[in-house]
C-alpha cells in the first residue's frame, strides 16, 4: 500500500549497516537541501529503466490522465496498487522481480503518484480509469493483482460482465472485498483513535503520518521530521478533497458490490497476519465466502508487498503457472 523502503526498522541494539547508509542519505539532504523521497523515486524508476521498464500514459474519457509502467515479455500481468503511494513505491520489488516471466502493467491510481480523472472521486471512476487501461492497450487473458483499495478495484473488474472475459486468475492481497460491515469501520477508527477512516488514511502532519504507518506495518519505521514532511508533501496534499471523497463513499461502493454476482475468476488470496486494517479474520471469512486458497503470511503486516515483496512474487507466479495452488 505504502511502500517507502527507504525508511529504516528501528534497530533492537547496534546500528546495522543499512542504518549507517540511511543517516549518511539524511547528512547529505540536509547539506544538499536535496530531497531524500525525490530521491528514493529517481533511484527506483532508474532501477525499472534498467530493466526495460519504461513510462507511458493515456488520456481518459472523462478527463485527465492515467499514468503506467509497463516492462517484461509474456502473459499480461495487471497490479493495482491501494490508497496511498503509487504503483512503484507498492509493487517495484515485484515489478522487478516478475517482468522476467510476464508483461508487468503497473498503473498509478487517478489522484496518486502520476495519474488524475476530472470524474467523480469513487471506486467506479477508478475501476472506469483500469478499464479503459485494459481496453486502450487491448489485453486479454489478464492476470490481475490488487492489494487494498487495489482489491476492491479488482472485484469490481471480476464483478463486470464485458471485463470478466479478459481475466484469467486474480490475485487479492490484504482486501476484504465488499464483506467489511459498519461496525468493522468503527472498530478501525477505535484502534487507531480516530473519528472517521479518512482521519487515519488520510494524514495531515508528521504524528498522524507516523500512526499511519505504525499501523500498516509491523515493524515501525524511523522517520525524521523533515522526512514526514517531504512524505507529506510528495503523497498526500495533493487532491486531498478527492482522497477523502474516495474513502467516504467507500460504504456505499460496498453496498454496490455486494449486489453483483459473485466472481468465478480463479483467485489467491494473500493477508498478513498481523494485518491492523484489514484483520486476517476478514481473510478467512473471504476465502469461505468465494472458495478462495488463501496464503497468511507470519508476523507480516498490511503492508504486504512492501514487507514481503519476495514471498509476494513467488505466491502470484506459483498461483498463475499452476492449476491449483
Amino acid at each position: 500500500m505504502y511502500g517507502f523502503s527507504f525508511l529504516c526498522n528501528r534497530p533492537n541494539d547496534m546500528i546495522s549497516n543499512k542504518l549507517k547508509l540511511f543517516i549518511v542519505c539524511i547528512c547529505f539532504s540536509l547539506l544538499s537541501g536535496c530531497s531524500l523521497v525525490r530521491w528514493k523515486i529517481d533511484s527506483d524508476e532508474s532501477n525499472l529503466k534498467s530493466v526495460g521498464f519504461t513510462q507511458h500514459d493515456i488520456s481518459l474519457d472523462e478527463g485527465g490522465t492515467l499514468s503506467y509502467w509497463r516492462g517484461g515479455q509474456g502473459q499480461p500481468l495487471l497490479l493495482i496498487h491501494g490508497f496511498g503511494g503509487s504503483a512503484v513505491t507498492t509493487w517495484k520489488d515485484e515489478m522487478l522481480a516478475l517482468s522476467a516471466d510476464y508483461d508487468v502493467i503497473a498503473p498509478d491510481l487517478a489522484w496518486f503518484g502520476d495519474s488524475f480523472s476530472a470524474g467523480e472521486a469513487n471506486l467506479t471512476t477508478e475501476t472506469n480509469t483500469i478499464v479503459q487501461l485494459i481496453d486502450e492497450l487491448q489485453l486479454n487473458n489478464i492476470n490481475i493483482a490488487g492489494i487494498s483499495y487495489g482489491g476492491f478495484i479488482t472485484f469490481n473488474i471480476l464483478n463486470n460482465a464485458n471485463q470478466n472475459g479478459h481475466i484469467n486468475k486474480a490475485i487479492i492481497i490484504a482486501s476484504p472485498g465488499p464483506y467489511f460491515s459498519d461496525d468493522d469501520l468503527a472498530a478501525l477508527n477505535k484502534r487507531f483513535a480516530v473519528d472517521n477512516p479518512e482521519d487515519f488514511f488520510i494524514p495531515k502532519n508528521s504524528d498522524e503520518l507516523r500512526r499511519l504507518f505504525d499501523g500498516i506495518f509491523v515493524k515501525p519505521k524511523m522517520m525524521p521530521d523533515f522526512v514526514a514532511d517531504q512524505i507529506y508533501q510528495t503523497y498526500f496534499a495533493a487532491w486531498h478533497k478527492q482522497k477523502i471523497a474516495m474513502i467516504q463513499s467507500l460504504p456505499a461502493d460496498r453496498d454496490a458490490l455486494l449486489t453483483a454476482p459473485m466472481t468465478t475468476t480463479p483467485t489467491l488470496l494473500i493477508w498478513g497476519e498481523k494485518d491492523r486494517i484489514f484483520p486476517v479474520e476478514h481473510g478467512i471469512y473471504l476465502s469461505q465466502k468465494i472458495q478462495a486458497p488463501l496464503v497468511v503470511i507470519p508476523d507480516t503486516g498490511h503492508g504486504v508487498t512492501n514487507e514481503q515483496p519476495e514471498m509476494v512474487t513467488r505466491l502470484i507466479k506459483t498461483f498463475i503457472e499452476s492449476e491449483k495452488l
